[in-house]
């Protein structure tokens, strides 16, 4: 006796289906092969970058290998439910980098086909929105690798998290043209204003990446640069130490310390990491952790101040929004470090 799936049955029903699906996977490996990166892009070795210890090789070379199994299912995904399905597969922990890697590739198909310029924006509202952090950094991959028309693709994106697009070509910029970039490499000329600035961040967050989370050689990095670019990167280095991480609690205590002046910029970093994973639903002892050492308070409660400090934000500012709320949570930990600062210390003896 023949028994059938429901979905077979319709294949034999509609045996169209079956060819527009075949169509599709046919399409998914064509893409992959005119558009896909090889793994070896991504390895330590290959960037040339500077690592502390065995783990954190390991570690990055993870996260980047996450990073192109989501880009890559992005184009060889024949349909929204498929792709959601692939990107949660993967461990809850590392699976804002598939999705980082999935926006990517979304972003991508959305610039060579832009009379059908939605997937990002559609990804965005459905199983891509717990983790919209991710998704606009991914956005700024492909900004970085065709920067033209990045403006109007703006549009499409929340007019707050969209500042993360251009923190996400800055990153890129800086994983694999990090010798420039030390070297004192402006942002790219297509960026005017604040767009700068964000880039920045981005370029501070490549720095925990190329330095191999190695605090001494993250600070000769950034002392080396102008000292007006300096706070926006450690606000990125901040970002990820807490959000990639696996640092220990000593090399976290030697970032606040080499970071002087600019700790409410780490501070905050840490904190959007913390938010970041928070609304993603996969926080882990080791945000707790950075939060903590980062930050002086529980992931929870940084994730808690993004909240409260993004109320009642001004639209009519001379300033983006998005840097005034960056503004608010750094002055409170500066308000904290000066409180802390004032307090008369315990006599022992």
């Amino acid at each position: 006796k023949l028994h059938l799936t429901r979905i077979e049955s319709w294949l034999i029903i509609y045996p169209g289906l079956l060819v527009l699906k075949s169509v599709k996977t046919l399409l998914g490996v064509i893409l992959r092969g005119l558009f896909g990166l090889p793994l070896e892009e991504t390895s330590v070795e290959q960037r040339g970058f500077q690592v502390a210890t065995d783990e954190m090789r390991a570690r990055l070379e993870q996260v980047g290998g996450i990073f192109l199994d989501g880009y890559h299912a992005a184009l060889e995904s024949c349909t929204p439910p498929i792709l959601a399905e692939r990107l949660n597969s993967g461990d809850a922990e590392l699976r804002g980098f598939a999705f980082e890697g999935a926006a990517m590739g979304l972003a991508l198909l959305d610039a060579l086909t832009p009379w059908r310029p939605n997937r990002v924006t559609s990804f965005l509202s459905g199983a891509g929105n717990a983790h919209a952090y991710m998704v606009h950094v991914g956005v700024g991959w492909v900004w970085a690798r065709f920067p033209f028309g990045f403006r109007r693709f703006r549009r499409r994106l929340d007019p707050l998290l969209s500042w993360l697009a251009f923190d996400g070509w800055g990153f890129h910029e800086g994983f694999f043209h990090w010798p420039e970039y030390v070297a004192g490499k402006p942002p790219p000329r297509q960026l005017a204003g604040y767009e700068r600035r964000a880039f920045d961040q981005g370029l501070g967050r490549s720095w925990w990446f190329v330095n191999g989370g190695n605090p001494e050689l993250i600070a000769l990095t950034i002392v080396g640069l102008p000292a007006e670019r300096r706070p926006d990167m450690w606000s990125g280095v901040g970002l990820a130490a807490t959000y990639a991480g696996l640092a220990s609690e000593g090399v976290l205590r030697d970032l606040c310390d080499l970071a002087g002046s600019s700790w409410p910029q780490l501070a905050q970093g840490a904190a959007f990491a913390a938010k970041a994973r928070q609304r993603a639903g996969n926080l882990t002892p080791y945000t707790e952790l950075a939060a903590k050492v980062l930050c002086g308070l529980s992931a929870a409660d940084a994730a808690r101040l993004c909240d409260t400090t993004l109320e009642n934000l001004p639209t009519n500012s001379t300033q983006p929004a998005y840097e005034i709320w960056r503004q608010r949570i750094q002055q409170h930990f500066r308000t904290s470090q000066e409180l802390r600062a004032s307090q008369p210390q315990q006599a022992y003896g």
